[in-house]
């Protein structure tokens, strides 16, 4: 699968695997150790294309200690230039860069778009966690760069289920981001199906009215091996339902119960979208570094990817 070309022509039916850049202090001998690690993983399940994150504090969404301190990393275009897919590695399909745009003056974000080799890198813009404080780049300004200084490079949007629950317009931002040039969309952490499935009915409905075509979906998929990874991910702003949260916290085996719920999800997202002719793929992470959460995540991937119309 190009799936560069998959995600412009419309097209569902994808896997991607997320991966968060090593911490920056880490020396170079470490992190070359560790993306070989991260190449065999990546050879053994064979998505069709990595997310590398850009990790961004985001105290001013939400000023809650963090469960897990937050440590800068790596810069992920130079984790895949210099480590991935450069002279010390191996990963030759399409990676999507993430760009969290309000840490980077224009100047710099200019640089970086004009830099990118448009063929296999694509990108996720993200703009600031708070409306209070846009950033030293608005998103809105960092679209208008792309189509000024790179409009090959394809560019996606995040969607948040969570947002629409609550203000009942995230339909229409992606339509927005849509308008500016934005392929393709992938979800924050999916624990709560039915937000997902109101926006994508919303979203599909807002389309047929437009006479317009709905983009990729990609929703994120995360399995939780621990009470804290729970901490974590509900600090992160994901909404897991009450009656998951229980399952969770009380069972002998969190990490073998989240699989689960998580698997179930996935599955049926997966009919409701094709139900509805809305192009899904799906993005599996671990928000967590435990090695064993890490596997879970990557056995999840082939599961999923087994379930996917090739």
């Amino acid at each position: 699968m190009d799936l560069r070309q998959h995600l412009r022509d419309g097209r569902g039916e994808f896997l991607l695997f997320a991966i968060t850049p090593p911490r920056a202090s880490t020396k170079p001998e470490r992190l070359e150790t560790i993306a070989e690690s991260t190449l065999r993983r990546l050879e053994s399940l064979d998505p069709d294309g990595v997310i590398l994150y850009d990790i961004a504090e985001e105290n001013d969404r939400n000023p809650d200690a963090r469960p897990f301190p937050f440590l800068p990393t790596v810069d992920p275009a130079h984790y895949l230039a210099d480590y991935l897919s450069g002279p010390l590695g191996g990963w030759q399909k399409p990676t999507i860069v993430y760009r969290s745009v309000g840490k980077y003056p224009e100047p710099s974000f200019e640089a970086w778009l004009a830099e990118q080799p448009t063929d296999r890198v694509l990108s996720v813009l993200v703009g600031s966690s708070s409306s209070v404080n846009p950033g030293l780049t608005s998103l809105k300004r960092a679209y208008a760069l792309r189509e000024a200084v790179q409009p090959d490079l394809t560019i996606g949007a995040v969607v948040i289920p969570e947002r629409h629950a609550a203000r009942g317009d995230e339909h229409l931002r992606m339509l927005d981001k849509q308008a500016a040039g934005c392929s393709f969309f992938v979800s924050q952490v999916l624990y709560d199906v039915n937000a997902a499935k109101n926006l994508v009915c919303d979203y599909r409905d807002e389309c047929d009215a437009r006479g317009i075509s709905p983009r990729p979906i990609a929703f994120t998929l995360s399995v939780c091996g621990s009470v804290k990874t729970l901490e974590f991910l509900t600090w992160l702003g994901v909404q897991v339902p009450r009656w998951i949260q229980r399952d969770l916290t009380r069972s002998d085996d969190t990490l073998a119960a989240s699989y689960d719920q998580v698997r179930a999800m996935a599955l049926d997202m997966l009919a409701y979208c094709r139900r509805l002719d809305v192009p899904v793929g799906f993005n599996v992470e671990s928000v967590s570094t435990r090695k064993v959460e890490i596997e879970a995540a990557v056995r999840l991937a082939g599961e999923v990817r087994a379930s996917l119309r090739r």
